[in-house]
């Protein structure tokens, strides 16, 4: 678990920076791909799902 942790930090960084410097690739697209992987393996994991279910909620409910 303290790795895993310690992992979706470490990317979790990498991928604001990525984002920051507006740098993204489909290499980044894998490592985003890996950020989601080992978060959802972390206690994290139902805060993020409840985070998704309220924008997909959220969206759902617009009308165009």
């Amino acid at each position: 678990m303290l790795v895993s942790m310690s992992a979706v930090l470490l990317l979790g960084l990498l991928i604001w920076f990525l984002l920051r410097i507006r740098y993204l690739r489909w290499v980044d697209a894998l490592l985003c791909g890996a950020f989601g992987f080992l978060l959802s393996k972390t206690v994290a994991a139902p805060f993020a799902q409840a985070f998704l279910d309220g924008v997909n909620g959220f969206l759902g409910q617009l009308r165009f």
